[in-house]
Formats: structure tokens, sequence, C-alpha cells
């Protein structure tokens, strides 16, 4: 069994689009929506929940008023000032350290943990699909990341897939940590602009210092092709193998919008070039197999 993370330096490279084109040519696989914190996969792939389970992520305090005598040393040790005058939390400003909970000499304050979030397991046109939704304001999205590859890979372990495709967060911060340890291969989808080569960069770096094979695409590689040949010699200095490129077109919209993958919804260049740059992952890969049915 194979992993595969779709990663980005920043959002808005179409990562989600090039995972969906994906998803619609392997035959044999499951998907994993890791952008927990901005999911949007199941816009194009349209899943079916079989299964779903709450996702309690943190802790937060809170204090037994008929135990309190609001003596005040719970604000006093809270670095975080989440306990209000009138000795109610914050549960925003609550990181669930418990100091209050240690200082409080008459035991008023408690934790609990935090509905923060859900995870499903699914079905798609395209095969079985594990993926989450993190709630607004909560943390540990790195923590759900790694519950929804774990259930994926169970599913695949069960079934006998040979392919995870992960459609990662953007960025290099915990939740992009938790979506590629481990995996396979990284696919740094990147655009020819300033943020986006030195984003790439970034990102390039994180994968690097965990000793993934990386490669690299360039969306919308017509749009700038002076940062378009940065962008190839960086990888031909750096010895990182690039995986294709995808010339700009309305019609990736157009199919978006239509909840289609690009693949199923046009025969324009753009889809045989998604086609080339699958031919090329699968190669790093070493998966052959050949490209599954597609339905409309």
């Amino acid at each position: 069994m194979k992993e595969l993370t779709i990663i980005s330096g920043k959002g808005g490279t179409g990562k989600t689009v090039v995972t969906a084109g994906f998803a619609s040519l392997a035959g044999d696989k499951v998907m994993a929506d890791c952008d927990v914190d901005a999911a949007d996969l199941h816009l194009i792939l349209w899943p079916t929940v079989k299964y779903r389970e709450n996702f309690y992520g943190s802790r937060s305090a809170f204090i037994k008023r008929e135990l309190c005598n609001e003596c005040g040393k719970c604000q006093e040790v809270c670095r975080f000032e989440a306990i209000s005058n009138d000795f109610v939390v914050d549960k925003v400003s609550c990181e669930g350290c418990g100091v209050c909970t240690y200082f409080c000499p008459r035991k008023a304050i408690g934790l609990r943990d935090n509905l923060s979030g859900e995870w499903f397991i699914s079905e798609t046109r395209f095969g079985p699909m594990v993926h989450a939704k993190l709630g607004i304001a909560e943390d540990n999205s790195g923590k759900l990341v790694a519950l929804v590859r774990y259930q994926a890979r169970l599913i695949a372990e069960e079934n006998g897939h040979q392919l995870i495709i992960i459609d990662g967060p953007p960025g290099i911060g915990c939740p992009v940590i938790a979506s590629i340890a481990g995996v396979d291969s990284v696919l740094v989808v990147t655009e020819p602009t300033l943020s986006g080569i030195h984003d790439m960069k970034r990102v390039v770096n994180l994968a690097t210092r965990f000793k993934i094979k990386t490669l690299v695409l360039i969306n919308k590689y017509d749009l700038n092709l002076v940062v378009t040949k940065q962008i190839e010699d960086y990888c031909l200095t750096n010895r990182i193998q690039l995986a294709g490129k995808l010339s700009f077109d309305t019609v990736i919209t157009e199919a978006m919008v239509a909840g289609k993958s690009v693949i199923e919804y046009s025969d324009r260049e753009v889809s045989a070039e998604i086609r080339k740059v699958w031919d090329n992952i699968t190669g790093a890969l070493g998966l052959r197999g050949g490209e599954q049915s597609l339905q409309t």
C-alpha cells in the first residue's frame, strides 16, 4: 500500500482540483481529505456518508459554582486570561492546560472534553473517502488529520486497496506535518507567483526534512513563464522531480461549479495534462494499474 499526499505552501494553488483529478483516474484507492480546517474535496466528489463520529480534540475548564468562593486564585494563575471577573470560563481563550484546577483551593474547577468537530466515512463515485469537519475556532487539527489518515489506512488494509490519496492542508504547520509524516510521496502544487515560489520552497524543505520523496506540479504555468522557469530551475538544482505543468483554463472552474473533476467534465488540454502528471506520479510510486472506468 502506498500513500500520496498533495499539499501546497499556500492556499488557492489548485491542490484539491488536482486531487479530484487523481481520484477520477486511480483505479484502486481510498481518498482522505485532510484539509480539516477548510475541507472542500466533498464539493467535487459528493460523498454519501456511511458513518460519522464526533471528534473531541481538546479540553476546557469549567467552574463548579456551588464550590467556588470567588477567591480569584484561578484568575491569578491563568496566563490566558480565560476567566472573567464573574468567574465564567471563556472556552475560546481557555487552552485546557489545567493549571487552574491544580491551584484552586476548593477544587471547584474541572476539565471537560470539547466537541471539536466530526469525522466521516463515506462512499463516492470513485470509491471510499474519509473526511472531517473541524468546528469554528477549534484546535488540534493535526490530531484530527492523524485520525482521518488512520481510518483511511484501516479501510485500505481491510479491502486490499493499493493506494491512499490524501488532500492535504496548505502551509507548513502542524496539520501539514500530520498529513505527510510517513507517506511514500508528496506532490507540492505551486503556481508561478512570488508568493507561490516562496511558499513552495518552505513546504519542500519541510518534506525534505522528513526524507519524503517530493515532486512538484506547476499549476497555471502559462500565466508567468518567467517565474515558471525559476521554479523549474529550483527543482533541477535541488534534484526535485517536476511532475508536470498545468495550463490555465476556465474549464476547471466550470467543472468545480458542476461538482465534477475536470477529467470527467472536459477533454480539453488541461485534462490531458493531468493524465500525464498522474502517469508520472504512478511511476514515481511504483504503481502501474491503469485508470478506472469513469462514471458520469
